[in-house]
């Protein structure tokens, strides 16, 4: 809500820099416990930790680094990252009330 009036460029930006400890703290966990499997799993079961050691790293690097760049490629403009008005709803200001199922319990 804070970055409704900002570019897009600027909107990207600060939400990589939002989640990027996040989303670096997640895969350096996920990738300890790969790590254990690829060394003490036995043989069986290297060639699959490594597939999903080398999915985790790449992964990683496309949330961060080439999603936010292929969105400026692709031209997103102010307008495509403002959340739409839901369908139906004709007057805004009214409160939303729960479903009728709900209010018997």
């Amino acid at each position: 809500r804070n970055m409704r009036v900002g570019e897009p460029w600027d909107i990207i930006n600060e939400s990589i820099h939002q989640t990027i400890a996040r989303t670096i703290n997640t895969s350096g966990t996920t990738l300890v416990v790969l790590l254990a499997l690829y060394f003490l799993g036995g043989e069986a079961i290297n060639n699959f930790a490594l597939a999903l050691i080398i999915g985790v790293v790449v992964g990683t690097y496309s949330s961060i680094y080439v999603s936010a760049n292929l969105l400026m490629v692709m031209g997103v403009s102010r307008d495509d990252l403002i959340v739409p008005a839901k369908e139906g709803a004709e007057n805004a200001e009214e409160e939303e009330q729960p479903p009728e199922w709900l209010n018997r319990m």
